[in-house]
């Protein structure tokens, strides 16, 4: 509350009343600094302590991030206080009835270094959360807005989503998470028995934060959620964030099928994002890099952590995160669980040394036994294990007209398998298909929606080939006759079977998952995107087990359970990569690195956005057009509804801008395959040139890029 009083009082000076008119002004010192004056220290220490103040003193000064090094204008500060005892001689302010400006508070409350760690744990803990709210309501009451929107629906819309269902009672999956509310847990379910609807019930009527790897995968829990469990008064209630949010909001709303189209009530489609940026919504569906970059302690953090501490955290999927992420997730946990916020990892299959990481850090939670099938006795997949490189030849013999996925470790090798079966057998050119990461986003979101087609639980008739990299490893939810891929690991592995008979029985003889080990060779992408440890201990590990025909679930949990043990990993690349970077993390000091920077950190920008060149020469007149409406300025006498259509023209125009843009790896830029398009002198993307078509995706230029370069693009996924 105190923090809250005085946190503006500095905007009382001379300077910032001269800026707020219009005038011009020089040397101006950040308010936060100077609000700090009207603190009676001396008392405060009385009722509260000295700790105590110093957290106040140090929230209050630096409220805001202001680039100004305090330590080398502490005297520039001290007299800019002294001179506001004349500003304030008419000051009323009925919250605080002796308002008085004392001397600015010695160096053992503020002193140019901030609270941190090494204040102790306890004191920097409070910090967090007292600097955190006061941001959060400092912004809230900025744009007359909720800080927080009241969860006082979930529960009572899950039991009416239940009833509509026809669904007679929660699994057990859903009872545990139901009556464990108040812990944190780690849950691994088989798929199909419904672990979104289980991280719901566990959120109840609390704040909430529903996470996912994949965009895709978090548009289709958002409508899911919207459509079919919320229904209204969307606005304040649900959100979803991610790095391309806005524009999938107005997607929503321009769609013309009323069951899709996204309807607010109140307020547009700017205000909606902007809400759901500032955290205020009671659910959130999201990516971890919109809440976890917070690790990174960068200038500004409190905020986020400072939610997460009354808040409750979904995790679905973590066998899908890399080793950095793993390290951030766990790091992150640790923090979060410390300041009283709440957990759930609900997972197919849970790797063992996560948890005893997330131990070593402190974190506590319950972990029962995984959750089956009542039916014990349904399997749903039957293994061969071929001793050899996964080919063209087994994929066209195994074919006969069924739902094939292939799934390869790399695109270069995609992409042989699909030219290969195009050039033997050319008239099943319109059954064969590829879908990989090196697609355009337009021509990417096509294909998404094609395999999504085919792979529909409901879809009885189709057939076709579809070869993938490890995009419809997880969080697609389609549902193919036969597996053939290559191994990468055991958790890969059991993921990609996900995608094979999802819920269906398999009572025939013989089988519906090729997995080719590469015999005595190495699989694609083996000791670049797949760690060679991982790799040789997983092939061992299925040739030992004589693994061969049906495998239950509780089979494949014992598998992954006795794999991924810490005793097993600890000298793997991709163990050591994990606390490489927790240790990196803890490391770091606080309020070190900035926002953007940590942003960029946190995604691991290793890849670069381009558009191919002969897309953008086939598209130059439209992005030209784009660009003047992103190029637009705002006129100072537009309305409120013309401001948010010029909003949303831009979004739309950068959204469009973007469509014809792909992520390659870093490493195959150069000065000789790219050329700068400017956008403005914010906005830039990079033109590469490449040979680009909608059928293959990216093919690099050879004599464009080094020959290194080239060969870790082979074992590019």
């Amino acid at each position: 509350e105190l923090a809250c009083l005085y946190h503006d009082l500095g905007k009382a000076n001379q300077k910032f009343q001269e800026k707020i008119k219009g005038k011009k002004v020089k040397g101006e010192i950040p308010h936060g600094l100077l609000s700090i004056g009207f603190l009676n220290i001396k008392e405060l220490v009385k009722k509260y302590g000295r700790e105590k103040v110093k957290i106040l003193t140090n929230a209050i000064a630096y409220h805001h991030e202001r680039n100004f090094p305090f330590s080398d204008y502490r005297e520039e500060v001290r007299n800019e206080i002294e001179l506001m005892k004349n500003d304030i001689l008419d000051f009323k302010y009925d919250k605080i009835p002796e308002l008085k400006i004392h001397k600015l508070p010695s160096l053992r409350y503020i002193n140019g270094n901030r609270v941190t760690e090494e204040d102790g744990e306890e004191v920097f803990n409070q910090y967090i959360v007292i600097k955190g709210l006061l941001n959060r309501i400092d912004y809230a009451s900025s744009a007359h807005e909720n800080v927080e929107w009241e969860n006082n629906f979930l529960e009572k819309k899950m039991e009416i989503w239940k009833r509509q269902n026809k669904i007679y009672d929660w699994n057990d999956l859903q009872k545990y998470m139901k009556k464990n509310r108040n812990e944190n847990v780690i849950a691994v379910a088989q798929t199909g028995m419904g672990k979104t609807e289980a991280g719901f019930l566990w959120i109840g009527n609390s704040k909430g934060f529903f996470t996912l790897p994949l965009r895709t995968a978090i548009n289709s829990i958002y409508d899911r959620v919207r459509n079919n469990i919320i229904k209204e008064n969307l606005e304040e209630r649900l959100g979803l964030l991610h790095s391309d949010a806005f524009s999938e909001y107005i997607k929503r709303e321009d769609n013309k099928d009323d069951y899709e189209k996204l309807q607010l009530e109140e307020i547009g489609i700017s205000e909606y994002h902007e809400r759901t940026k500032q955290l205020t919504m009671p659910l959130t569906i999201c990516t971890i890099d919109q809440l976890f970059d917070f690790v990174y302690r960068y200038r500004g953090f409190e905020h986020k952590l400072a939610t997460l501490a009354y808040s409750k955290l979904v995790i679905d999927e973590i066998q899908m995160y890399s080793a950095d992420l793993i390290a951030y997730l766990v790091y992150g946990l640790s923090h979060i669980t410390k300041l009283g916020g709440k957990f759930a990892i609900l997972t197919a299959t849970f790797p063992p040394f996560i948890g005893d990481l997330l131990k070593a850090e402190g974190v506590e939670f319950k972990n029962p036994e995984p959750f089956i099938d009542e039916d014990r006795n349904k399997i749903r997949h039957s293994i061969k294990i071929i001793d050899e490189e996964i080919n063209s030849d087994f994929i066209l013999s195994n074919y006969n007209r069924n739902k094939v996925l292939v799934i390869c470790n790399t695109v270069k090798k995609a992409q042989e398998l699909y030219e290969e079966i195009k050039i033997k057998v050319p008239e099943l050119k319109n059954e064969v298909n590829l879908f990989h990461s090196s697609f355009i986003k337009e021509h990417r979101a096509k294909k998404e929606k094609e395999i999504l087609s085919l792979g529909d639980k409901n879809n009885k008739s189709g057939y076709g080939i579809y070869i993938c990299t490890q995009v419809a490893e997880a969080s697609l939810d389609i549902d193919f006759d036969i597996l053939i891929t290559e191994l990468s690991d055991l958790n890969g592995l059991f993921q990609r079977m996900g995608r094979c008979y999802r819920s269906r029985s398999f009572n025939k003889e013989g089988h519906n998952c090729y997995i080719f080990n590469g015999g005595d060779k190495k699989c694609s992408g083996v000791g670049y995107v797949i760690d060679e440890k991982i790799f040789e201990l997983s092939k061992k590990s299925l040739q030992e087990k004589k693994i061969d025909g049906k495998i239950s679930e509780e089979e494949k949990i014992n598998l992954i359970n006795e794999l991924y043990t810490t005793e097993k990993l600890e000298k793997t690349n991709y163990y050591k990569e994990i606390n490489n970077t927790l240790a990196y993390i803890k490391g770091l000091y606080t309020n070190a690195m900035d926002k953007t920077k940590a942003k960029q950190m946190f995604r691991n920008i290793n890849s670069v956005t381009v558009i191919p060149e002969d897309v953008f020469n086939r598209n130059k007149e439209k992005i030209e057009r784009w660009k003047e409406i992103i190029n637009e300025n705002r006129k100072t006498e537009m309305s409120k509804d013309e401001l948010e259509d010029l909003k949303k023209r831009k979004a739309k125009a950068r959204h469009n801008i973007m469509n014809y843009t792909v992520s390659i790896p870093y490493y195959l830029i150069n000065s000789k395959n790219t050329k700068i398009y400017e956008i403005n002198k914010y906005e830039r993307i990079q033109r590469f040139m490449c040979k680009y078509d909608e059928e293959l995706g990216v093919i690099p230029i050879k004599d464009l890029v080094y020959e290194d370069e080239l060969s870790s693009w082979d074992n590019f996924f």
